[in-house]
Formats: structure tokens, sequence, C-alpha cells
């Protein structure tokens, strides 16, 4: 609700400080992962968000989930991917699988949102890099029609929000549609995305960006934007993904 036009509506009258008081008390906050009471600004519970699965250890290029971190796991030895870090955000499973599905498949926008608040606050906790931007990987446009959103851009409005508003554009389009990369085996998944993203518009001195997506698998939809974008002129591509599988 509109507090602010509410009060603005009856001569500024209406504190506007009790009438949000009075909004959480009609509506209170309550976790979407349990199902008890939730925290202010937050639909997560204080033990839901530290029984959630983050990675044991990763490899620090690719995020790919170790028993230890490595700074290169053995196939980035082999062959170096186009993007410089990978910061995932949790492990794709328990709580945080249900919660992505939820709002990936089943249209749920306030399970995006606890996501992203998720993500946010798991970055100030690990001190992620803060880059200058961050850019969504974009879907097809046939695909968004039909899902209704793109996940990623989502993702990306929230994180700006709760991270001090931190700038996000739409910097890539998706220029033919692909087969979905989970109905394809590892090895063809690079093959399919090959050419099939375009630059639409980088903000002139973009030097450090962050690629934003809900789940990373192999990582070739990632890596395809990454060699778009270095092709661009930009020097340091991360990779922050809700989750790594």
């Amino acid at each position: 609700m509109k507090w602010r036009q509410v009060s603005e509506a009856m001569g500024g009258l209406v504190n506007l400080r009790a009438l949000r008081s009075f909004d959480r008390w009609l509506y209170p906050p309550v976790c979407l992962i349990c199902g008890l009471q939730g925290r202010a600004g937050l639909d997560c519970c204080a033990p839901c968000e530290t029984r959630l699965d983050t990675l044991t250890g990763q490899c620090d290029r690719c995020g790919l989930e170790l028993v230890r971190s490595v700074t290169l796991c053995g196939r980035c030895t082999t062959r170096l991917p186009n993007f410089d870090h990978c910061q995932p955000a949790f492990a794709y499973r328990g709580a945080i699988e249900g919660l992505i599905q939820r709002f990936k498949f089943g249209g749920d926008l306030a399970a995006g949102r606890v996501l992203a608040q998720l993500m946010a606050r798991r970055a100030a906790a690990q001190r992620w890099v803060r880059p200058q931007l961050l850019i969504p990987v974009p879907l097809h446009r046939n695909r968004r029609w039909r899902r209704g959103f793109n996940q990623a851009e989502m993702l990306c409005r929230d994180l700006s929000r709760s991270m001090q508003n931190l700038p996000w554009v739409n910097a890539l389009r998706r220029r033919r549609a692909t087969k979905a990369q989970s109905d394809l085996p590892a090895d063809r998944r690079r093959g399919n995305v090959r050419g099939a993203f375009a630059l639409h518009y980088l903000p002139p001195g973009s030097r450090h960006i962050a690629l934003v997506d809900d789940v990373m698998t192999t990582g070739s939809t990632l890596d395809e934007c990454a060699r778009i974008l270095k092709r661009a002129g930009v020097e340091r591509v991360d990779l922050w993904v809700l989750a790594r599988a």
C-alpha cells in the first residue's frame, strides 16, 4: 500500500510510521520456507536462513563445487572460461532449489524477492567485490512471453534495491531462440548457445560487470555472454549466480 499517498490524501494528518506499523501488524512477514513468522522486510526466518545449503568448496574461476576451494579446477586448467570469477550464493539443493522452482516455473514473485534478498545478504557476508554494473542473462522474447518475466532481470532489479541501488542494465539480447539447456547433454550445451547473444547497450566506461542468473550448471550460457562482453571491451566479468548445480 502506498501510505504516503494515503497520508497526502488525508491532508498529511496521518503518521506514516504508524500506518506502516499497522500494515506490518495486519500482514506480518511469513517465512516462505517453513511457513512460520518471518522477519521485518524478509520473508525468511533466521533458523531457515542458517540451514540453507552453501558450497563446501569451489573452483574460484567457475564455481564448481569441490571438497575444498582451489584457484582452478581441472576443467578450467584445460580451458579457461571467458568470465573471470564465479560467485555462487548457494548450492542448488534443498530449500533454495524449492524456492527457485516456485519462482521460475510457478510465477511466485514473492519467492523471487526473498531469493534476491538472501543473495544480497550472502554477498555482504562474504564481501563480494562490487562491480560497476549488474547485467541479467537475457531470455528470448518467445520464452519470456510464455513465462511472463525474465527471472534474471527480476533478480537484478531486487539485488539493486538491496545493495544501495547498484546499477543494472539489460546490456545483452538473445537474438535467436535456443533449446533449453536443461534438455541437452553437457557436451552439446556450448554449441547450443554459440552466437545466440548480441550486445544491446553497454554504458560507456563499463570495465567491471557482474552477470546475474538464477542457476548455473555447465556455465555455457554465461560463458557465451561473457565472451560478448569481453569483445565489447569489458575488462572483468564476474558471475553472480543464485545457485550452483
